[in-house]
């Protein structure tokens, strides 16, 4: 395990989550048993005043990140402190700690090389909206890749993670995706520096053709350098590989005949979205991250897929066979009861036509043969009124040894002398 040590005061390290040329992540605890990812970035900063370029430069672009925080978005991670660390004096972002797999983990085994449609369209509108937000305050995030997307197990929500390179200089930036960065998200202009709103519109879409198609369209063979500027030359030059020809290579063998054909069957306007950001031209695909939410939202309001309609189907015949079911039960339990009422109204009818009939005979006054036929009456109210209960059901009926064991607790003295009022189970 990694050596516990201080990044700044009141915040330790408790080991590295990922390390990379741009930065490592290391999972932070503050006083008790809160826990955060933070982010230090490889440039040292020497002294901490606006004559220091490096510092100027980290200053400006957390400002500009302070922005994502002020409106809350569930699909991006919430930025909690920045600064420098005690040793080394490195540049760091604190950000919340997410509990839970990344995409990249998502796409490995025991999980299916691919996501289903209903999974993948819902990453497309969770990640199009961390886009949108974060472009909507002027933050460009420049390093989408599959494991800066984490699917968070307490809300349901995938997450936008590490704005490490948002917070670098031009300088800084061009230098570190040119030697670090993941190039097989990278849009063609990045690979010359550049990385504008268009930029993570590219590595979106990458995103969402990995999941629908089980690989990236061009994986990167080793780490050498020459494969680094193959791969860079491919997202400049080459035609993307067909997404439905991988999508149907890589299903997974154990989804049935029906699934497999029904998972096939991408929808036309999500292909049209995933085209449109894929461009190799920046001018050519959505502006920003507002466009695109705007066309996953306009797209996908209101539609089912084939899976989700199966499912509402399914669970339709499974709450209908439960109310026929409870429809059955109710008339089984009910019928001993119904004849109980049937025959006590029964009684009371010839009760009263018998008192009719005496009083009658007799010539008494009315106010007595009123007062009984209302004794009569409410009496067979007050047998309709019950409500109806299972029969011979012991589970229904209290034992006396369950009655006295009740009244012991009702009357059980705490120390102080007062009653214990806890609920009795």
């Amino acid at each position: 395990m990694a050596k516990v040590f201080t990044i700044t005061e009141g915040l330790e390290n408790m080991g590295a989550l990922s390390t990379g040329g741009q930065g490592s992540v290391y999972k932070g605890k503050r006083m008790g048993a809160i826990l955060s990812a933070v982010k230090l970035l490889p440039t040292p900063i020497h002294a901490e005043n606006a004559e220091d370029k490096n510092f100027r430069d980290f200053q400006n672009e957390v400002e500009k990140l302070k922005k994502v925080n002020e409106q809350p978005c569930p699909n991006v991670v919430k930025i909690l402190n920045s600064g420098l660390t005690e040793s080394g004096s490195l540049p760091f972002i604190e950000m919340e700690y997410i509990e839970g797999p990344d995409l990249e983990d998502l796409l490995k085994p025991p999980h299916p090389p691919v996501f289903t449609i209903r999974e993948a369209i819902k990453l497309a509108d969770h990640l199009a909206n961390a886009l949108s937000h974060c472009h909507k305050v002027g933050v460009k995030h420049g390093d989408i890749k599959s494991n800066n997307v984490k699917y968070n197990k307490d809300t349901g929500n995938y997450v936008l993670l590490d704005f490490g390179l948002a917070v670098m200089s031009d300088e800084q930036r061009r230098s570190s995706l040119r030697h670090a960065g993941a190039v097989e998200f990278m849009a063609p202009e990045q690979h010359n520096g550049e990385m504008i709103f268009q930029s993570d519109i590219y590595s979106y879409g990458i995103i969402l053709y990995e999941l629908l198609a089980g690989s990236v369209p061009f994986p990167l063979i080793n780490k050498t350098e020459t494969s680094r500027n193959m791969v860079m030359l491919s997202h400049i030059e080459k035609q993307l590989p067909d997404v439905i020809e991988l999508r149907s290579n890589h299903l997974p063998v154990n989804w049935d005949e029906d699934k497999r054909t029904r998972e096939m069957k991408v929808p036309t306007w999500l292909l049209l979205i995933l085209s449109k950001c894929l461009e190799k031209n920046p001018e050519h695909r959505f502006a920003n991250g507002m466009e695109l939410y705007e066309a996953i939202c306009s797209n996908n309001e209101g539609m089912l897929s084939n899976e989700e309609v199966a499912l509402a189907v399914n669970d339709l015949q499974n709450e209908n066979e439960k109310l026929r079911n409870q429809l059955n039960n109710y008339k089984r339990l009910a019928k001993p009861k119904i004849l109980a009422v049937a025959g006590v109204l029964l009684f009371a009818i010839l009760a009263l036509f018998a008192i009719n009939s005496t009083f009658d005979k007799k010539g008494e006054t009315g106010s007595v043969k009123d007062s009984i036929a209302d004794s009569i009456r409410a009496d067979s109210l007050k047998t309709v009124a019950q409500p109806i209960q299972p029969q011979n059901n012991p589970d229904n009926s209290e034992t006396d040894q369950g009655k006295k064991d009740k009244e012991k607790k009702k009357n059980k003295k705490t120390k102080d002398g007062l009653v214990d009022d806890v609920p009795y189970f």
